[in-house]
């Protein structure tokens, strides 16, 4: 059974770019938008099981739809899109939910591997990135070869985190 994707991004050219790489995968494109409050309506209308969703477009930025989507349907697999490796960008995407963050400069396998891992509600957050986006220096560093997945718990406490929750109000959580 193909894995179902929404595609919002307000580029033409990025959405057809898209649609041609998964053309011979299992994952087939339902639905695009080119908009945030078009994706948020697309979402409800054609249950996707993945979005990938632009971080800035008009009409409702990604991050709005992001926290209109994951409200309304709260398991539904998202993984943002943006040409801006942003940190702020990456702790609200983490902070509302997303399943990863995806630069626009990945590759074909990057993107079909982070579609299917996201369809399989996993999230592609590595401890590295999230590190880099919270400052949390004190944790113990791996060397670059070692990528170890977060725990379910560790999710929740970055979240917070950038909720910008306490320590003692995440150990009430």
């Amino acid at each position: 059974m193909p894995i179902k994707l929404l595609i919002a991004d307000d580029h033409f050219v990025v959405r057809e770019g898209v649609k041609v790489m998964l053309q011979k995968t299992d994952i087939e494109v339902i639905g695009e938008a080119s908009g945030g409050n078009e994706c948020v309506r697309l979402v409800s209308k054609l249950k996707p099981d993945v979005v990938l969703l632009d971080v800035r477009m008009p009409d409702g930025d990604g991050l709005q739809a992001l926290a209109q989507i994951k409200q309304q349907h709260p398991d539904l697999a998202v993984l943002m899109l943006s040409t801006y490796d942003n940190p702020t960008y990456i702790a609200r995407s983490v902070a509302l939910g997303a399943n990863g963050y995806l630069l626009k400069t990945i590759s074909e396998d990057e993107l079909i591997d982070a579609i299917r891992t996201a369809a399989d509600h996993r999230d592609l957050w590595t401890r590295a990135e999230l590190r880099r986006v919270t400052g949390a220096l004190a944790a113990p560093r791996l060397g670059h070869e070692v990528d170890v997945p977060l725990t379910r718990r560790e999710v929740e406490v970055l979240a917070k985190m950038a909720d910008g929750l306490t320590n003692k109000e995440i150990a009430r959580v």
